[in-house]
């Protein structure tokens, strides 16, 4: 069951309650890292009530032989939690007044040691975020003791209770991503996509293929892993271990922990996960040149919001087969290094969507050189232009290229979506019918006025290769013409109403009773009507 906004409401007050005089900056690592403890902690005792024999206890099991014990739930669940470690053992130890800061150190220490090999690649480092000697929790063991009380006792009250179903975890784990991106726009707002935009690619990435047993994804700046979610979240065998398996990169710390967890509290099972902690545009993964040769991972769908207009490394990269035959993204602007990197590791019959500022429509030089490449192969398939004020962290219109590796058809499809929204306080929101709209326009790649166009490779290439949307997509709408005698008519009965108004009120004036302090003011008055 979805959560309501009375329950968002109401958990996002608690949990600002008992952050005390904590950053939200700091206090998200902390938040995040023991909502996902606690989970993998309830996750780890149903698997043991499943596993366990009658009268059996997992205390009595690791006394026998802790190390067996240990490996058997490390192959099951890529991770093992030795007695004493569970969420509950904290909980418990708060309410006896035996919990202590070293507990948690102790624990998290356990829990490192006794990853599954299989596993390091998901849980390794997952919990790194949170240093239980650092002064941003106090400045002694106590003040910190009293902070981790605060949170372990919040996320033990029934708002946070993830047993009901995976769905109310990953709504939990969603909507605290999204309260903390909205609120630090500028320190998260990059890794954050609007659900809006990620239902759009998602659909139509998947159009078509939803019932492919086997589907690879891939996002090379991961963030939050919210684009690869929502894109596996319209194939039909998503609830299927094996079937769908998602791979990302990401060069920042914080959101390459946060995707992780975020996979998993989406019931996605560790060796269907793999993320990788590098930077994209430096260390070409998951493959790429092997022993000299060029040997890319492809995948199914490939899904990227990256950071617009970064600058980047470009010296000496000519011969990288990312970009070797199209040419090299000027080194203050990464977009199409980005783009072409997703294209190259796109299988034969995929298809990719990336989000980029408009500027990449239209640039000219070595920008220039690339999109005609790519417009003369027929890789770019669809251009759809958003709203502005949609991303927490710009306020930049910005537009979604549809791109595919292999097509025969020349043309492009324009989509102006730029006014299909909602206006909320501080930001713009597709509607669920825009969402519609735009997604039927795209895979039925229909001409609908002021909305979408076709365009023939001829008709671009005699705008020189611009892609601005614009010259393609009218929206102007005209007014109706001004009836000259109307409004005529209604400027001489405005001038009669105002010179009547005029003449009531110097009769006003008339009748007031005349004093020597009035007088002047009467009369000044009565000059400004002459």
């Amino acid at each position: 069951m979805a959560l309501s906004n009375e329950q968002k409401t109401k958990m996002w007050a608690m949990l600002n309650q008992t952050r005390g005089q904590i950053g939200l900056t700091a206090y998200k690592d902390y938040i995040f890292g023991i909502l996902f403890y606690k989970y993998l902690s309830e996750k780890a005792m149903r698997w043991l009530e499943s596993t366990l024999r009658r009268n059996e206890t997992w205390e009595s099991i690791y006394a026998q032989d802790s190390v067996k014990s240990l490996s058997y739930m490390g192959k099951n669940l890529g991770y093992a939690i030795q007695p004493g470690d569970f969420f509950v053992d904290w909980k418990k130890a708060i309410d006896e007044d035996q919990f202590s800061i070293g507990m948690m150190s102790e624990t998290f220490g356990h829990f490192n040691q006794q990853i599954a090999p299989d596993a390091k690649r998901d849980f390794e480092g997952i919990f790194d975020g949170m240093r239980f000697d650092s002064a941003d929790l106090g400045a002694n063991a106590q003040a910190r003791a009293s902070v981790m009380i605060s949170m372990i006792d919040l996320l033990s009250t029934p708002e946070f209770d993830l047993s009901a179903s995976d769905d109310t975890v990953s709504d939990i784990y969603e909507y605290l991503v999204a309260q903390f991106a909205t609120v630090l726009a500028s320190d998260m707002g990059q890794y954050y996509t609007p659900q809006e935009i990620s239902a759009v690619m998602a659909q139509i990435l998947t159009h078509g293929r939803e019932d492919k047993e086997r589907f690879s994804i891939y996002d090379p700046t991961v963030g939050s892993g919210s684009l690869l979610l929502t894109t596996a979240s319209y194939m039909k065998n998503s609830d299927k271990r094996g079937m769908i398996k998602y791979y990302g990169q990401e060069k920042d710390a914080t959101p390459f922990r946060l995707a992780r967890m975020n996979l998993m509290m989406h019931g996605v099972e560790y060796n269907d996960i793999f993320i990788n902690h590098a930077d994209t545009l430096k260390s070409d993964w998951p493959d790429g040149i092997v022993d000299g040769k060029d040997s890319p991972r492809l995948f199914d769908a490939v899904m990227a919001n990256p950071p617009y207009s970064a600058h980047w490394n470009s010296k000496d990269r000519e011969d990288d087969p990312r970009w070797r035959e199209y040419g090299v993204a000027p080194k203050t602007k990464a977009d199409y290094a980005f783009l072409l990197h997703c294209l190259y590791h796109l299988e034969d019959d995929g298809k990719m969507a990336i989000v980029l500022p408009h500027g990449v429509l239209f640039r000219g030089a070595a920008e220039g050189r690339i999109r005609k490449a790519l417009l003369e192969k027929h890789q770019i398939e669809t251009i759809i232009g958003f709203p502005d004020k949609m991303f927490l962290n710009t306020s930049i219109p910005v537009c979604v290229l549809i791109l595919s590796k292999n097509r025969v058809e020349s043309d492009v499809l324009f989509v102006d979506a730029s006014e299909r929204y909602e206006k909320l306080k501080k930001q713009n929101r597709l509607r669920p019918e825009d969402i519609t709209n735009i997604v039927e326009a795209v895979v039925e790649r229909k001409e609908i006025e002021k909305f979408s166009h076709v365009a023939t490779l001829e008709e671009i290439k005699e705008n020189d290769y611009n892609l601005n949307i614009p010259r393609y997509v009218d929206t102007f709408e005209e007014e109706e013409p001004i009836d000259m005698i109307e409004l005529s008519n209604e400027l001489v009965s405005l001038n009669s109403e105002i010179k009547k108004t005029e003449q009531e009120f110097l009769s006003m004036l008339d009748e007031l009773a005349e004093t020597p302090e009035t007088k002047a003011i009467i009369e000044a008055t009565k000059a400004v009507f002459k």
